[in-house]
Parts: structure tokens; C-alpha cells; sequence
């Protein structure tokens, strides 16, 4: 119940927050009644007008990196949206996907994938790959400095390419195909979604005291990408927490089962609450960043509140019971979703009939049902600090 009217609340602070821009923008517009006098200003010409997104993550923003770069995404993962393996471990779109649609921008593709990149990197490049931290020696070898790699031979290599245009070429101001323009950089927004694997490995390899003592850390290699960013010209950060690990079933299910352990929703309150911890010293570093870094725009959203609501409001959401998941197995027989086997005449591994009433696709990662419902409270602002729509998250609200 209490989530429930904090969402309202929300909801009703989005509209008086959109109200506020629309009278600011009234407010600045008429300059003493020039001549056809603009008094009105559209809530629209507050947007940046992002020309690209850069991506910086793990599975939960994976477009096809990982995919690309090992052994490709079986389905029936992507069956939801796309009919067919995307590259993505979920039945459809991710949070990173409804980001582009509502900054009117293609699904970014896999700097990893050249051959799937069928849209090119006009509008950015999406260099997250599945199981990959912040600090190296996780999951897997594309950890943050890797990805930051990555983006920094990119950057160098499209303004080597723009140097080499003739004048002529220049001043008709052709770009070359399929790649941003070098001023994009700088006008780009850059999303970060990662810090979830350290955690996880930690909770495996370590022990839960270990693993919250190596927060620090963690946000150290996280602080030194963010200023080889800001080096790079990124301006526009929109920085997602770490969900709320202890209710993915997968945490659930192979999580020692003593008294007090869980919550009312069945999660595991130990590792949400160190996952709570690392947000809260994310944030932290967010709030240093605006006073360290100038003319730059950092948005902390909290994804953790948004999930662990739609957690605790499955049934009236609609949806069936959160530790359900959709496709794979994790009981008696551990088969990953898309791995199919009989066992004793049972069929594993394949996906549930209606993905739709999940949300939890394959026990980790949420299906694209969730990942709308997700992306619907934080893409408006409302669960961001501060609290700006991602379309005008360049606006400097908060730095002096």
C-alpha cells in the first residue's frame, strides 16, 4: 500500500514537474513582446535532441555484444517483439530499448557486432555485454575499462575518418555512413547500467561481508570511467542503479533458507540490502561528480524502488507470483533458457505460453513486460535525481 501511493505521488509530481518547464519556458519566452511575441513555448523545445546514445553495461542493456563476440543468444529468447534471438537475454525489448524509442532513436547497436549492426552507429553504440562488471576478473572479460576501451578507439577512429574528408566534403557537411559526426560526442547522452555482476560474483566466490566491503572499490573503477568520459567530451550522464538482486528467484532459489532470511515478498533480505548499500554510495558519488566535473548533467535513476514496487504489486499488476519465471529451469535439472533437454519425459528449457504474465524471464533477467512497466516510471523522471525526464536530461539543474 505504501508503495503504492508513493507511486501516485510520483505520477502526480511528473505532471506539476512538466507544468513548471511549460511556465519557465513561458516565463523566458517573451522578452519584453518582440515582434510576433512567442507566448507560448512547447514543452518539446525543452528537449536535448540526443543525436546518439552511448551505453555502457551488463546483460540488462545487452543488445548483442555478448552474442556477438561468444555463442550466439539462443531462442526462444527475442520470440516476444523481435520473433527471433535479438541478442538480448529476454523474450523482447530492454529498459536500454525503450530508451531509444522515446528519444526517437533506432535500438542501438552491439559495437561488438559488425555484421548485426544493420542500423550502423549513426546514433550511437551500445558497448554492454552480458556478464560484465565494473572491476575485471568477473564474469566476463569486457568489464567497465574494457567497454570504456572500446568507446575511446571508436571516438579516435570516426574523427580520424572525418579528418581525412576533403575540404568539399566538409563544407557540404556529408557524414560518413553509418557513423555519428564527431560533434555527436559531446551532444550524446551516456547511460551506464552495471555494478549487478560485482555483486553477484561477490554473493559466489565470497561471502556477503566481503562483498559489501568491496563497494568502494567498485565505485572507484566506476569514478575513473566516468572522468575518462567526461575527458571524451560526454556532457549528459544518465546513471541506473542495481536492482534489487535478492528477489531475482534465481538469488532466491539457491540462497540458504534460514528464519528472517526473507522478506514479505519471498526476497532475500541480505543481498537487497547490499544492494541498497552499493546504491546509496552510487548516488554518492553522483552527487561528488556534479561538483567536481562542470557543465555536466548527472541523473542517478532509481531503478531499485521501480522494480521492487513491481515486485511487490505483482498480483495487481496483473502479473503471476515474481519468483516464477518463464523460461529455463533451475529445479531438480538446471537447464539455461534455450537449452533444451528431456528428462524422465519432461521437456526443459523452453519458454512458458504467455511470457506477458512474467516478470521474471529466465530467473535473472526480467521479460519485456516488466521492462515497459519498468521504463515507464523512470523515463518520465520521476524516480531520477534530479527528477528530469530522460528527453532533457542535459538540463543542469542542480550543479551551481
Amino acid at each position: 500500500m505504501a508503495f503504492q501511493v508513493v507511486f501516485q505521488v510520483y505520477e502526480l509530481f511528473s505532471f506539476f514537474f512538466y507544468f513548471f518547464f511549460l511556465v519557465m519556458g513561458l516565463s523566458s519566452g517573451g522578452g519584453g513582446g518582440g515582434e510576433g511575441g512567442s507566448s507560448t513555448v512547447e514543452i518539446d523545445s525543452l528537449n536535448c535532441n540526443f543525436p546518439a546514445i552511448f551505453n555502457f553495461g551488463d546483460s540488462n542493456s545487452d543488445t548483442g555484444g555478448i552474442s556477438a563476440a561468444f555463442t550466439a543468444v539462443p531462442p526462444p529468447n527475442g520470440e516476444t517483439f523481435f520473433g527471433k534471438p535479438s541478442g538480448r537475454f529476454c523474450d523482447g525489448r530492454l529498459i536500454i530499448d525503450f530508451i531509444a524509442e522515446e528519444l526517437g532513436l533506432p535500438y542501438l547497436s552491439p559495437y561488438l557486432d559488425s555484421l548485426g549492426a544493420s542500423c550502423g552507429f549513426e546514433h550511437g553504440a551500445n558497448f554492454a555485454t552480458g556478464g560484465s562488471s565494473v572491476r575485471k576478473g568477473g564474469y566476463s572479460p569486457f568489464h567497465l575499462d574494457v567497454q570504456i576501451s572500446q568507446f575511446l578507439q571508436f571516438k579516435a577512429r570516426i574523427n580520424d575518418l572525418y579528418s581525412t574528408q576533403q575540404p568539399h566534403q566538409q563544407q557540404e557537411d556529408q557524414g560518413q555512413p553509418f557513423l555519428p559526426k564527431p560533434d555527436d560526442f559531446s551532444k550524446a547522452l551516456y547511460t551506464l547500467d552495471i555494478g549487478q555482476n560485482d555483486l553477484s560474483y561477490g554473493f559466489q566466490y565470497t561471502t556477503e561481508i566481503e562483498t559489501r566491503a568491496s563497494i568502494p572499490q567498485i565505485l572507484d573503477q566506476f569514478s575513473t570511467a566516468v572522468h575518462q568520459l567526461y575527458k571524451e567530451g560526454a556532457r549528459a550522464f544518465w546513471v541506473h542503479n542495481t536492482g534489487p538482486i535478492g528477489c531475482l528467484p534465481y538469488s532466491v532459489i539457491y540462497y540458504p533458507k534460514k528464519s528472517g532470511n526473507l522478506d514479505q515478498n519471498g526476497c532475500v533480505k541480505p543481498r537487497n540490502e547490499i544492494a541498497q548499500e552499493f546504491n546509496s554510495q552510487l548516488k554518492s558519488r553522483l552527487i561528488q561528480f556534479r561538483s567536481q566535473l562542470p557543465n555536466t548533467t548527472f541523473t542517478y535513476v532509481d531503478v531499485y524502488s521501480v522494480k521492487y514496487n513491481l515486485i511487490s504489486s505483482a498480483k495487481s499488476q496483473g502479473y503471476v507470483d515474481p519468483l516464477e519465471f518463464c523460461c529455463g529451469s533451475y529445479y531438480g535439472a538446471h537447464f539455461d533458457c534455450g537449452e533444451k533437454e528431456i528428462v524422465n519425459g519432461t521437456v526443459y528449457g523452453g519458454a512458458c505460453d504467455n511470457p506477458t504474465a512474467h516478470i521474471s524471464w529466465d530467473g535473472i533477467h526480467y521479460t519485456e513486460a516488466a521492462n515497459q512497466w519498468v521504463a515507464k516510471y523512470i523515463l518520465n523522471g520521476s524516480m531520477s535525481d534530479p527528477q528530469v525526464p530522460i528527453a532533457q536530461a542535459c538540463h543542469n539543474t542542480v550543479n551551481p
